[in-house]
């Protein structure tokens, strides 16, 4: 391994456009944000270092023996943000990138390429609306000037709108690669009169220089044919500065263990089956869950990783990810957002409860399972509540796992368990699980839009549709009455809590609308039948005028204290 010549960003985004340059599978995928990209722009104009590349020479048979991909030109925030896999069977010889993709992907997203990240504050959907085209411009007009950042130049993403007001303003990046020749350059700056402006003039001279001239791009180049060399090299290079996950070196050996599966284009096909669904995971999560199914030692570790365990995950790979969507499907039922499901990691005994059963195939929807599901749907919004799934995940995880076995190597179910074992996983888990009168008090305190407060509620009222999300978390006494009384001394932080909402039917709620609590409980009940509705609904059944809300409030608050702890306990 030696360095070599150095070349210019020019020739490296040619060696990229032509496949020249490709990517190894153990490469995980490109991550840098927009901002990022601007610096890097801002840093090559300033002659600021980017440090150096690793290349490795692919020749030969060796092409035939790996997995390698593409560079990704078009970015978008979750929903194009995997590599297109290249076939190299019949590919000439070329050269992987071990070291600096992420820097070679950024000049490419800026030179040849768009970025498109999302528009704050709209409802999330893959369109143009919420996640625009932008491609990167310079600002010709003038310096940037005591930026905190230290920036000089002004490098940004931005939607064609944007820069159609300011036309003179901005300089789109990707036209200097046409602008290589000196004379075609001097001649685009006077016909647009570029020359005239000595900011613009001197910007776009600096950044025809560095794309066109300068050999920056400094490079090892290791041109030994041997996989484990390079994997070894892929993996010291990343222990230090900005090192990979354990995922991703972990997921670098499953990738170099498959045989008969691209375990990179498996894994990230199931994140994206799950994020269909309205849930976000990880590879974290997905490799975690394997460990959690099959190693007795669940850490990111290498070593807990071997050769076997990666041709055993290739072995199991379709029934671990059936096990796993079945579970998120399983989730949607019970009413859980993204947002609401606060502990992904809470799954995995769920995970590993239907897959080592095989009950996984249309666990959520089969009638034999009804009872089932209603102790899994208890359970996990218990231990959401409770919080226990903390910074000591693994060491939980393995006293959980002792509920279902002693011995994992030799039987993953070795107790009796006709239902999901909830009493035998709190009797294995060595934490205090009692409720206290704090615990309870800070529940109750919750505000509305809590990410607990479904969770909460939930298990308040357990009989509402919550498989096809109809139900609405409602404030009993309006929030407008609070708003519109000026002598109320009540604190928005009582009114918007748990004390003042309850978990309605859809329909239920449409008749409720903005109605006083007495006018709307009135109008729902009879002589006969309020004492019941009171009861169904969680009311006191006090005065319900607002003038007796402080002790509605008192009195309810004791209520929903006292179902808590028969619930949670």
């Amino acid at each position: 391994m030696s360095f070599q010549t150095p070349i210019t960003i020019a020739q490296a985004i040619n060696n990229i456009e032509q496949n020249h340059y490709l990517l190894p599978a153990i490469q995980r995928e490109f991550e840098w944000s927009h901002t990022k990209i601007e610096w890097l722009f801002d840093s090559i104009m300033r002659n600021y270092p980017i440090s150096s590349f690793l290349f490795w020479r692919v020749e030969g048979e060796t092409r035939k023996k790996y997995k390698f991909y593409k560079f990704l030109r078009d970015y978008k925030e979750v929903y194009h943000t995997h590599n297109e896999e290249f076939p190299t069977d019949s590919h000439n010889d070329f050269t992987a990138v071990l070291d600096g993709q992420q820097r070679l992907t950024s000049l490419l997203i800026g030179l040849r390429g768009t970025y498109a990240y999302r528009t704050p504050r709209l409802r999330e959907e893959n369109t143009e609306r919420v996640y625009p085209t932008r491609h990167l411009y310079l600002n010709i007009e003038h310096p940037l000037d005591n930026e905190e950042d230290g920036r000089i130049y002004e490098f940004k993403f931005l939607k064609e709108s944007e820069v159609e007001s300011q036309p003179n303003k901005w300089f789109k990046v990707s036209k200097i690669l046409s602008l290589a020749d000196n004379f075609e350059f001097n001649q685009y700056l006077s016909a647009n009169n570029l020359n005239q402006n000595e900011f613009a003039w001197r910007s776009l001279s600096i950044l025809q220089n560095v794309i066109h001239a300068k050999p920056i791009i400094n490079y090892f180049l290791e041109t030994e044919q041997s996989l484990d060399k390079a994997l070894n090299i892929f993996i010291r290079i990343n222990s230090g500065g900005e090192p990979l996950s354990f995922s991703d070196l972990i997921m670098s050996i499953a990738v170099a263990n498959w045989t008969n599966r691209n375990a990179r284009k498996e894994i990230t096909t199931l994140v994206d089956n799950v994020r269909d669904k309205g849930y976000r995971i990880t590879k974290d999560f997905i490799l975690k869950t394997f460990l959690f199914l099959h190693s007795n030692d669940i850490r990111f570790r290498s070593t807990n990783f071997s050769t076997d365990n990666a041709i055993k995950f290739e072995k199991e790979w379709d029934k671990i990810r059936d096990a796993i969507q079945s579970i998120f499907d399983l989730v949607r039922t019970y009413g859980f957002t993204d947002l609401t499901l606060t502990s992904k990691n809470a799954l995995i005994p769920i995970i590993y409860y239907v897959y080592h059963k095989n009950i996984y195939c249309d666990y959520s929807t089969k009638i034999q399972f009804e009872d089932d599901r209603l102790v899994i749907k208890k359970w996990l919004h218990t231990v959401l509540i409770k919080r226990i799934f903390g910074s000591q995940a693994d060491n939980l995880l393995s006293q959980i796992r002792r509920a279902f076995t002693s011995n994992l190597s030799v039987n993953p179910i070795e107790f009796d368990t006709p239902t999901f074992p909830n009493q035998r996983i709190y009797e294995n888990i060595k934490m205090e699980l009692g409720i206290s009168d704090e615990f309870i008090d800070g529940i109750l305190g919750l505000q509305k839009d809590d990410m607990y407060t479904f969770s909460v509620l939930a298990l308040l009222y357990p009989h509402l549709d919550y498989k096809n999300n109809n139900f609405h978390k409602d404030h009993l006494h309006p929030k407008s009455q609070f708003e519109s009384d000026s002598g109320n001394l009540i604190s928005p932080t009582i009114y918007n809590s748990i004390v003042n909402l309850q978990m309605l039917d859809a329909n239920e709620n449409m008749s409720k609308n903005d109605l006083r609590l007495s006018e709307w409980v009135n109008a729902q009940t009879s002589t006969e039948n309020r004492e019941k509705f009171l009861e169904n609904h969680l009311i006191p059944n006090v005065e319900l005028d607002f003038s007796n809300a402080e002790h509605f409030f008192d009195t309810r608050k004791l209520l929903l204290a006292s179902k808590l702890k028969e619930v949670l306990n």
